[in-house]
């Protein structure tokens, strides 16, 4: 069973650009009201776009929004803001944790500073915005939890060069496999998603590499499998790790040639991929 997304409130973090965007764009489709959660409400000199750019463009794209400046590391911060989207919109029926900091530091590398600024930003904020949305999740009629995370993998070869931000990763899949069991009488969904292939964002191209970003696919792959999964009865699809193509394929994809960045560059797998997935 799936489900429009019409008239239903979407709150999404870090939503100001990358992936976050195009889901929010994706939803704002189907006649979404869009919660834009994220800090970038003045333009960057090196990344595009802000909350209030964005809520423009879901506007256009036929759905309502509600930008609101959000650091997802403050209680009180994350709190106000799930009420303001209640006293706004009257409701809350889909979250997805999409914001993230990224450090690929060796532990040898990496000061406690940024440690302590991916495991806030990856595990403690969704752990947060989950159970401040939680109350409102069950009194919606499909409700869904949504992390953007890897599958689980106790694999050695995805610990050794950076621990610390594997650890902050799978502390939010550690939150999709609990929390999908704590909630699943209540009938809320909680899945995780992971790209097969890197993704073209602004994080690979600054992090990691202008070679590999157009080695990548484009967001909107990802944007595509969320919105199948939180269309999904919350009740039959939940404590999943998704794969983007291999849901996508699931649901009746099958070409992907459009999602590469450029059609005739081999893609690289993204980081947490094991080789057996298909």
């Amino acid at each position: 069973m799936t489900t429009s997304l019409k008239d239903k409130v979407v709150f999404i973090t870090g939503a100001s650009r990358g992936i976050g965007r195009e889901i929010a764009l994706r939803c704002a489709r189907d006649g979404a009201k869009i919660v834009i959660a994220a800090k970038s409400s003045e333009p960057h000199p090196k990344l595009e776009g802000t909350i209030y750019t964005v809520a423009e463009e879901v506007e256009k794209a036929g759905g309502k929004a509600l930008p609101i400046v959000v650091d997802v590391r403050d209680e009180n911060n994350v709190a106000a803001a799930v009420q303001q989207t209640v006293d706004t919109f009257g409701g809350i029926d889909v979250l997805v944790n999409n914001a993230s900091a990224i450090n690929l530091g060796s532990t040898e590398e990496i000061t406690m500073k940024r440690f302590d600024l991916i495991f806030s930003v990856n595990v403690r904020a969704t752990f947060l915005c989950s159970k401040l949305c939680v109350p409102h999740l069950k009194n919606a009629e499909n409700p869904h939890i949504l992390n953007l995370s890897p599958p689980l993998s106790m694999k050695p070869k995805w610990f050794k060069k950076h621990v610390a931000y594997t650890m902050s990763k799978y502390g939010m899949s550690m939150c999709t496999l609990g929390m999908a069991e704590e909630f699943k009488k209540q009938g809320i969904a909680v899945n995780s998603l992971w790209p097969k292939t890197l993704i073209a964002t602004a994080a690979v191209a600054v992090n990691i590499s202008r070679l590999l970003y157009h080695a990548s696919r484009k967001p909107i792959i990802v944007a595509d499998a969320a919105y199948e999964i939180v269309t999904s009865d919350s009740r039959a699809v939940t404590g999943n790790f998704f794969i983007d193509e291999t849901i996508l394929r699931e649901r009746g994809v099958k070409d992907f040639k459009h999602y590469a960045m450029h059609r005739f560059v081999p893609l690289v797998p993204d980081i947490y991929i094991d080789d057996d997935v298909s």
